[in-house]
């Protein structure tokens, strides 16, 4: 009886403890995300500019405005675009470099490991710089090396034209991420059994066949995690880049949805409108998260 007991104030102790520990944690989240959550919601009905003590009650006003808003609609089609150009090209290229460097010896593998990484530990802000020296049209490295062969009808205005600033942009993005996720791809394709690799290969399978027989099955889980979080991460991301590259420019064509919010609420002075937007971003990235989990969802191998 006396044990039982021992191991029932056993077991309420660690409970005790764990809720503790855990405390601190849920008292940030709530004051530095819950809160501001609730209160993006709150002021999305509200128009007020952001300075003044007057709030007027608009109901779904704001939410309308956004629907003949061209500004707008344009901003959320960029941050589309961006989305789908940047995660379509990055995933596959982080899986393929993954594979080639876990499942090959290469002649400086570790090297090309490192140059393809780098760039993910960098500043948003040097990465900007870096490509803003790069698409410059007068003394850029794409502009400098077509004149250099004497291709000069290839030459373009590369953060100035408004048909490919948004192509500009997701490239830079694309050079920015893809060594980070390569490397998370790497360390689950290190934990699957090399004699999977090794039948496969006595039974004849190629390369780019064991690729989708063995590899991808066997880290999905780790894709669909990745896929998830490159999709929210992607859209501050765009932000940062857009603003620090173009500033929303030219003429609006690079605005994101998150730069458009910003611009309405701090520089415009329409905080609730701001708002609004800002709520139409969570439940965008709220629901593409489900949707990529439902679409990715099969069942899990093991080996």
């Amino acid at each position: 009886m006396s044990s039982t007991k021992h191991t029932t104030d056993l077991g309420r102790m660690r409970s005790r403890f764990g809720i503790l520990c855990s405390l601190p944690t849920a008292i940030l989240l709530i004051i530095f995300i819950f809160i501001p959550t609730v209160n993006v919601f709150r002021m999305s009905v509200y128009k007020w500019s952001g300075y003044s003590d007057e709030q007027t009650f608009v109901g779904l006003s704001n939410f309308r405005k956004l629907f003949v808003d061209p500004n707008f609609i344009h901003a959320f089609q960029n941050t589309v675009l961006i989305l789908v150009l940047v995660t379509s090209v990055t995933m596959p290229l982080a899986i393929i470099f993954a594979a080639v460097l876990t499942q090959n010896r290469i002649i400086g593998g570790s090297l090309i490991r490192f140059i393809l990484y780098v760039p993910s530990v960098l500043s948003i802000v040097v990465v900007a710089a870096i490509f803003s020296a790069i698409y410059d049209q007068n003394n850029g490295l794409i502009n400098g090396t077509l004149s250099f062969l004497h291709l000069n009808g290839l030459k373009l205005v590369w953060l100035g034209n408004q048909d490919i600033v948004i192509f500009s942009i997701a490239f830079a993005m694309l050079w920015q991420s893809c060594g980070y996720y390569m490397v998370m791809y790497m360390s689950s394709m290190a934990g699957i059994d090399p004699s999977l690799y090794e039948a496969a290969q006595l039974d004849g399978a190629s390369k780019t066949r064991q690729l989708f027989s063995i590899t991808i099955p066997l880290i999905w889980a780790n894709i669909r995690t990745t896929l998830t979080f490159f999709i929210i991460s992607s859209v501050n991301l765009s932000f940062v880049l857009v603003t620090a590259l173009t500033n929303g420019g030219p003429d609006n064509a690079s605005q994101v949805l998150l730069g458009y919010m910003y611009d309405q609420a701090y520089s415009n002075s329409s905080y609730g409108y701001g708002m609004a937007i800002g709520v139409v971003i969570f439940l965008f990235s709220f629901i593409m998260s489900l949707i990529v989990n439902r679409a990715t969802k099969r069942e899990v191998l093991q080996y």
